[in-house]
């Protein structure tokens, strides 16, 4: 099992990324907090709302616009993501105050995250 942070709690991903913005102007809310998940997929630099999210019991599937995607399993005990199928590990960071970014090669998630405070 991945050990991954402490006091992460991942909040209730909903059905999709708003398609209502442009890449720009997502990546800008992005860096100032707003919770809305994003994607950059096969190594692109720009970040882009086109990703669906799909959340079903502890699956996450995250649908790329070409057809593609990723299916992660959440962690029960609110540590973050595992990755649920395929041979590449998913590397995860947090990214401001409320993004986690997955990393599963050149493909990669930022989603909404609550930061618990420490275990007691």
């Amino acid at each position: 099992m991945t050990r991954l942070f402490p006091g992460l709690c991942l909040l209730p991903l909903l059905a999709a990324c708003s398609g209502d913005r442009t890449a720009a102007e997502q990546e800008a809310a992005t860096a100032q907090g707003d919770d809305t998940p994003v994607c950059s997929i096969g190594g692109a630099q720009n970040w882009s709302p086109d990703c669906m999210l799909e959340r079903d019991g502890d699956v996450l599937t995250i649908r790329h616009p070409d057809g593609g995607f990723r299916r992660f399993r959440v962690l029960a005990d609110g540590r973050g993501l595992k990755e649920a199928d395929g041979a590449e590990a998913v590397q995860l960071r947090i990214v401001g105050d409320h993004m986690l970014e997955a990393s599963v090669g050149d493909d990669r998630y930022r989603l909404p995250v609550k930061i618990a405070g420490p275990a007691q």
